[in-house]
């Protein structure tokens, strides 16, 4: 029985694992919260958004966490492509630059032992901003950036854990 549970449990994993590489993935891991930590009725895990540069993630609230603090960290990282250009218009030196915003909160728990965690949002910066900052190796060269690819990481750790009970990217 217990090897049948197995089986059917792995393909359900895999099957999960392989209709989400699209989209943000969402990991919750009970084993990285206090006894008996889960989302509050009416509650579920927090879904994250990106929009150009910025990821807006939505709250929640876990009850059961008893007096344990938790951190709430949220990281958007933009990745810009491109070249360096000479004054005769050669392509003279490929680049890949990667900048991040990261925002973090402390959550305390209220006297019940329930988490309300805020909404969080950050924004990373964007192709004028870094052009506006990056300077290819030679100062009459001009830098274009061909693509900018951004992606997010989302995390809430309770205090005396070293891994998140969850886990958002995208």
């Amino acid at each position: 029985m217990k090897r049948i549970l197995f089986v059917l449990a792995s393909a359900l994993l895999a099957f999960f694992a392989v209709a989400t590489s699209a989209q943000a993935v969402t990991i919750f891991n009970r084993n990285t919260a206090p006894q008996g930590a889960h989302y509050a009725q009416g509650f579920g895990e927090p879904t994250c958004t990106l929009t150009g540069t910025t990821v807006n993630c939505t709250g929640t609230e876990i009850v059961g966490v008893g007096n344990t603090n938790a951190t709430v960290v949220l990281a958007v990282t933009a990745t810009f492509t491109g070249t360096c250009t000479n004054r005769g218009g050669n392509l003279v030196e490929p680049f890949t630059e990667s900048e991040t915003t990261t925002t973090s909160e402390t959550v305390l728990p209220d006297e019940n032992g329930r988490l309300i965690v805020p909404a969080q949002s950050a924004t990373a910066p964007g192709e004028e901003e870094f052009l506006a900052t990056f300077e290819c190796p030679n100062r009459n060269w001009t830098a274009d950036v061909d693509t900018t690819d951004v992606s997010f990481v989302y995390t809430l750790t309770f205090a005396g854990f070293n891994q998140p009970a969850i886990r958002i990217t995208g």
